[in-house]
């Protein structure tokens, strides 16, 4: 089969090249997927460069998230057959075949797209969890998410919606805050080139945000802490400015605000009965059709580079997908 192959960690994705390698087959309990779409995610960029916490064995095939159709079952396996189409992650999805274990897998729901399916559990689950376990936001609460057109700022923005909040959709492109206006349509958007505080405390008749959902750190960590509302929350859910943010305690005591660190992934493993709840729950979700998953760019295996690329600048509004079926 034809895999995209991480052979060394170096910069640049010098160490990356699409090769045929062996077909693999899936042993006790696991499925083998022939893979129709897989996202991209910032782990994967980091992984190339071995920056991310967690580094796989070399030589190994990137891509945390796919979808596709059951080619094969292993050794005990009777809820899957071949024919279903699935979604599922945890490693390899930037091939023509992958293999995953089959307890891990979700039926694709009706209606949705292979790549919509692809790029929805991580995205989500981290949505899910930021906001319903750490933040427990409350209907008719002020979110305002930072990095709003990227994957999990775009899921925090659908999923606050869902989940009655007032949203405030954050970006330094206004071009991405008119697709997300249109077609998600947040309480206010607003850009935070040049400083937004000010902007989002008159939104707020002057409380601030009660929840501020940060991906980005960095200056808009900084300026978050000066719009929080009295007792409000800050999701730290990642740091794509570069820059790790300090916290000035003393403003924390005046304002009696919390910061709250997110690790969808780590949240399962402490707590693994609410960990399998976090995942039914967003996947019930997809089911019933209350979430709009966006996808705004598909590639073909060989131009995986484009792919990584559309994150690496910032230009995706959503979740861009590698198709090694194209």
């Amino acid at each position: 089969m034809r895999a995209l192959v991480v052979e060394r960690l170096a910069p640049e994705y010098a160490g990356c090249v699409v090769k045929d390698i062996p077909t693999p087959d899936p042993g006790p309990g696991e499925v083998r997927i022939r893979v129709r779409a897989a996202a991209v995610n910032f782990p994967d960029l980091m992984q190339t460069r071995g920056e991310h916490q967690h580094k796989p064995t070399l030589p190994f095939v990137p891509g945390m998230e796919l979808a596709g159709e059951v080619d094969a079952v292993g050794e005990g396996v009777t809820v899957w057959r071949p024919g279903d189409a699935v979604a599922g992650g945890g490693r390899g999805g930037m091939a023509e075949y992958a293999v995953l274990p089959a307890a891990g897998l979700h039926r694709v729901p009706a209606g949705m797209s292979f790549s919509q399916a692809a790029g929805y559990p991580v995205a989500y689950l981290t949505a899910y969890v930021a906001l319903e376990r750490c933040a427990r936001l409350q209907p008719g609460e002020w979110l305002l998410v930072h990095g709003a057109a990227g994957g999990v700022g775009l899921a925090a923005v659908d999923l606050g919606q869902v989940m009655g909040a007032k949203v405030i959709a954050a970006s330094a492109s206004d071009d991405k805050l008119a697709v997300i206006a249109r077609e998600y349509g947040p309480e206010a958007t607003v850009n935070v080139t040049g400083g937004f505080r000010e902007r989002v405390k008159a939104i707020t008749g002057g409380r601030g945000a009660d929840v501020i959902y940060d991906p980005v750190g960095g200056d808009v960590f900084d300026e978050s802490i000066r719009c929080i509302a009295f007792g409000g929350r800050i999701l730290s859910i990642g740091f794509t400015s570069g820059r790790l943010p300090v916290l000035p305690v003393n403003i924390a005591l005046i304002k009696g605000f919390s910061v709250m660190g997110v690790r969808a992934g780590e949240y399962g493993r402490q707590f693994p009965d609410k960990g399998r709840e976090n995942v039914e729950a967003i996947w019930k979700l997809a089911e019933e059709g209350k979430v709009k998953p966006r996808v705004d760019r598909e590639y073909a295996l060989d131009d995986w580079r484009d792919a990584f690329e559309t994150l690496a600048q910032r230009t995706v509004v959503g979740k861009t997908i590698v198709r090694p079926d194209l």
